[in-house]
């Protein structure tokens, strides 16, 4: 496994000034009011880390959006992508290119069960929705159901099959996406007080739905294999294989959203590989070549191929399978085997990161659950840990989200670029990162949580004693 020294930059605060006031004038950022804004002039990253005009390092335990599963500037995928760009920088998605190829096998080899023919895509939303678009054509049935607790991407149905508030502004009541409960324990819907009842109970739930919804009418039900942005929410034992009956049972397309959980981040090539379970799709994108050129895909099954080799697929992309995607697809699949990066996020999950967050738990009022493996965790931050109730309220902004923000402030300023959702906070460094980097992150996220607990009933109640 490479780990690099982050190389030490010169501070050029000029140059910083400069390239914040060229966005500001003319960069237009997604999911954000542009005036309430200030984002922050990056100058380099190398490995785990990046830092800023002013000389600020910062340790990226947010993977950027979970996507730098290799770090930063890996030199090998960097070597890679020049060479690309030096033989082939783009052809037509219609031609047989070499690199388009392996990387398809590459892929191919490490999907579960026969899901071998792969479509590219250039991001992980354009793979949902083609998953979709194969899923109704497949069954001529117009549903797709998804979890409340998700997040699928932007494109028009993935937006509608996101279960998250950014799902509402966009959402037009029309597209045929239905939501339901996945399983959660820790704020179960289910009134269960074990994961095997969770599981059970979320399991009926789902066909209760589908009962309600019509059977017949369902293409496909899609579900993250671990909820990301949700809160790093691994489904109990035995949930993932029930719906796979239930599809079997009903003729429904299974679909599971590797996009965030692929590519070692849950400590195996995909999260699929921890439940034994084969879906019909797998939507792919960020690890695959940790976003250093935008690609994403779907594995498609031997059975869903097979309707379209007499029957054009109506879909594609201009960019779909671009070279310079897929050469550094290649090199990312062929570095993480030969420096095993994805038994290197186990072992950092098992080893380091699991042990470190449970102990902060039983010493921080406001962590009220830590779920999560490999390099893929999150803490669930309370007001109360009897009650159980969010350190901030669902979706909150301005003032009801200061604890969060305050929380997000500490670690920045110890260093540590954070994961924040809601009441969360996530973990989920680069795969291959060093021991010794996880304990220097974990130490700072220790330290900022002690201003979230300054948010919570213990330490109002100790204020009043």
């Amino acid at each position: 496994m490479t780990s690099t020294s982050p190389r030490t930059t010169v501070p050029d605060p000029a140059a910083g000034e400069a390239v914040r006031a060229a966005d500001r004038a003319h960069v237009f950022h997604s999911w954000s009011a542009q005036g309430l804004i200030e984002p922050l002039p990056v100058a380099g990253g190398e490995g785990s880390y990046f830092w800023d005009y002013e000389g600020n390092r910062y340790l990226d335990f947010s993977s950027q959006l979970v996507n730098t599963n290799i770090g930063h500037q890996h030199p090998k995928v960097v070597a890679a992508i020049q060479e690309q760009a030096g033989r082939m920088c783009t052809m037509a998605p219609g031609f047989a290119v070499d690199v388009r190829a392996e990387a398809a096998r590459l892929v191919a080899e490490r999907t579960p069960g026969d899901l071998d023919k792969i479509f590219w895509t250039n991001g992980g939303a354009e793979a949902v929705e083609n998953a979709v678009r194969m899923a109704k054509l497949h069954t001529g049935r117009p549903k797709v159901m998804s979890a409340y607790r998700s997040y699928h991407g932007h494109t028009a149905a993935a937006i509608h099959l996101t279960g998250d508030p950014r799902r509402w502004a966009n959402d037009t009541g029309a597209a045929g996406a239905v939501h339901f409960f996945g399983p959660h324990l820790y704020r179960s819907h289910f009134y269960a007080e074990t994961e095997e009842q969770e599981s059970r109970r979320a399991l009926a739930h789902l066909e209760e739905t589908i009962a309600y919804e019509g059977p017949g009418t369902i293409a496909a039900i899609i579900l993250e294999t671990i909820a990301g942005t949700a809160g790093v929410l691994v489904p109990p034992p035995g949930y993932l294989a029930g719906v796979r009956e239930i599809c079997d049972r009903h003729g429904i397309v299974f679909i599971l959203d590797e996009v965030m959980a692929g590519f070692g981040r849950s400590g195996a090539w995909f999260a699929a590989d921890h439940f034994g379970v084969t879906p019909d799709l797998i939507t792919f994108a960020k690890g695959v070549n940790s976003g250093y050129v935008p690609l994403g895909g779907v594995a498609i099954s031997g059975e869903i191929a097979a309707r379209f080799d007499r029957r054009p697929y109506p879909g594609g992309l201009t960019y779909s399978g671009h070279p310079l995607a897929c050469g550094s697809a290649v090199a990312t699949i062929n570095t993480m085997a030969e420096e095993g990066i994805v038994e290197n996020s186990a072992r950092i999950g098992e080893s380091v990161i699991g042990p470190a967050l449970r102990e902060m738990a039983e010493r921080h009022p406001s962590v009220g659950e830590v779920r999560g493996m490999g390099t893929f965790w999150a803490l669930d931050l309370v007001r109360d840990k009897a009650t159980r109730e969010p350190l901030v309220p669902y979706n909150a902004s301005g003032p009801d989200n200061a604890p969060m923000a305050e929380f997000a402030a500490a670690c920045k300023r110890g260093g540590l670029w954070p994961f924040v959702n809601m009441n969360r906070t996530h973990v989920v460094p680069p795969c291959n990162i060093s021991e010794s980097e996880a304990k220097e992150g974990l130490a700072v996220l220790d330290e900022a949580l002690s201003v979230a607990d300054a948010h919570t009933a213990e330490a109002g109640a100790s204020a009043r004693g």
